[in-house]
Order: structure tokens, then sequence, then C-alpha cells
């Protein structure tokens, strides 16, 4: 009895927390509950048998200054392993400038890390009538903060499915469940290395 307790104990000491820190794209929005990536990534973790818990603390119409408010919070409540960040494109469709964004995300960034969770950031685009310029530095940010803070990137969370007009609802701004295993499998290729540390 002893030996099946210490294994069972060994077990969830390796069990991983992780934390969903998003807007509209990983709360639902507009889908039957257990449809979207975040209920798709439970499933799939349960059947490859790997040990974690995950905590989708995303809402809908998010920011990424109310991830940054939010964040504290949910550290101290919930302690996580990892936390997936998917902001941005409410502050791209509010006008918010750049430079606050970047700052936003930064201390995001560096408050997960400080709590020792390791972190996985995916990217965003806008569409091209926000102005070249704007629609250019939007989506490097990402990419600038993944390579200054050192860690993953999804590089664009709906590759493979912004350009299918049949993969979104009727606002052309959230995908159907159909999108939503496409949406898991980018989100997918970066977080599993970070599983097996």
């Amino acid at each position: 009895m002893l030996f099946s307790f210490l294994l069972v104990t060994d077990a969830y000491s390796a069990s991983k927390t992780i934390l969903v820190l998003g807007d509209s794209l990983s709360a639902e929005y507009g889908l039957a509950r257990g449809q979207g990536w975040v209920s798709l990534l439970e499933k799939k973790l349960a059947e490859e048998k790997i040990p974690a818990r995950v905590i989708n603390a995303s809402i809908s119409g998010e920011t990424s200054i109310g991830g940054k408010n939010r964040l504290p919070d949910l550290l101290n409540q919930h302690h996580p392993d990892i936390v997936i960040i998917e902001l941005g494109g409410n502050d791209a469709l509010r006008g918010l400038p750049l430079n606050n964004s970047e700052d936003n995300f930064r201390t995001i960034i560096v408050s997960a890390k400080h709590q020792n969770a390791k972190v996985l950031l995916a990217g965003m685009q806008v569409p091209p009538n926000y102005g070249k310029t704007y629609t250019q530095q939007f989506f490097s940010m990402y990419q600038k903060l993944a390579q200054e803070q050192k860690i993953r990137l999804v590089p664009f969370l709906l590759e493979g499915v912004a350009n299918n007009n049949q993969l979104f609802q009727s606002d052309r701004i959230h995908p159907v469940a159909a999108a939503h295993p496409i949406i898991l499998q980018n989100i997918w290729d970066q977080l599993h290395p970070l599983l097996k540390k």
C-alpha cells in the first residue's frame, strides 16, 4: 500500500498547471461549451496521458491591460507552471497605442516568469485596413517580445484559419467550432516541448 501511495504522489507532483490568459478567441465565444481550443487541449492532454490541469482565465473583450491587472491574483491562486498569453486583438480593435500594449505584455511575461512559470505567447495579426505600418508593427511586436524575453511564440494563432471565410462566425472575427482543432494544433506545436521540461 505504501508503494502504491508513493507512485500516486510522484505522479501528482509531476503534474503541471497551465493557465490560459486570453480573450474571446479562448473563451468559447459563440460556441457550445467544450468546443473551443482550450477545452480541446484538456481532452488532448487526457488522451495522451499527460498529467496537467488547465485553468481557462479567458474573458471575451479582454485587453492586454485587463490581463495585466488580473494576472497577479491568478498567479497567487493557481501557481501555474505554464502561462499561455492569447491577447492583443482587442487592443487593436480599440486603437490602443502599440507601445502601451507592448509594455502590458512585457509586464505580464515578466510577472509570470518571476513566479517560475514558463510562458507561451500567441501572436495575432490585424486586417490590412488598419494600415500597412500599424499592421506590420502589431505583428512584429509579438516576435520582438518573444526574442527579448526568450519565450516560446506561436507566430500567428489563426494560421490556417484566417484566410478561410467558412471557418468564421457571421461576425468574421470569431472562429467556428471547426476551426478550433486547427488553432489547438498551432498552440500544441509550441506548448508540447514545455510540457516535457
